[in-house]
């Protein structure tokens, strides 16, 4: 099956597209909130874990900016931010016509969701949160798996755009379908001859 062949809505490939996109974000949510919770209890206080050597490193970090720590101090903007964008994907996605497609979105929205549920729930209080952060690497802001979701699913996007492959799976520059009857599409006849009358005669 093409992964970029898109499916008529309401047809069992569209569910399956949309179940694929549920799985993912149901997936990449968990893998995020675990990580948070064994940080929480590994991580916190306690040294750094040396993964690969001074490369990667877990290290426990309490961040209220946004993505990679930026945007301190705007907690409450990023939370409301965040709430409208989760809005966003629901809706957008229910027009997925690809893999690849269900795939970004819901990388997308395992990303913006994690990092929310902390702004909601964690400390210091609801909409200001602190996000978990862990994930090390040389000369770059601490980070999360729903951070690295959220990049994964805006590389995707931007090979989407490249390709030109659009959120139902149309391509750009495709024709509009032509028109079809009641029975399909329509198709041009045999050619009929037109009778003529000559001039005192008969048709």
């Amino acid at each position: 099956m093409d992964p970029d062949r898109p499916d008529p809505a309401g047809s069992p490939s569209r569910r399956r597209l949309l179940l694929l996109f549920a799985l993912v974000a149901l997936a990449a949510y968990v893998a995020d909130q675990l990580s948070k919770w064994w940080a929480v209890e590994r991580l916190q206080g306690r040294p750094d874990i040396a993964v690969v050597g001074d490369v990667l490193q877990l290290h426990f970090v309490r961040n209220p900016g946004a993505a990679f720590s930026t945007g301190r101090g705007l907690t409450p903007v990023i939370t409301c931010v965040a709430i409208v964008a989760t809005v966003v994907v629901l809706v957008v996605a229910r027009r997925i016509g690809t893999r690849l497609w269900a795939i970004a979105l819901g990388l997308l929205l395992a990303g913006i969701t994690g990092n929310l549920t902390d702004r909601l729930l964690r400390e210091p209080g609801p909409f200001r949160g602190h996000v978990i952060d862990m994930i090390q690497l040389p000369n770059w802001p601490v980070f999360n798996i729903a951070d690295i979701a959220i990049n994964v699913a805006a590389g995707l996007i931007v090979l989407q755009a490249l390709r030109g492959i659009r959120l139902d799976g149309t391509r750009d520059g495709d024709e509009s379908p032509a028109p079809e009857g009641p029975e399909g599409p329509e198709e041009p006849g045999p050619a009929v001859a037109t009778p003529t009358t000559e001039p005192g005669g008969t048709p």
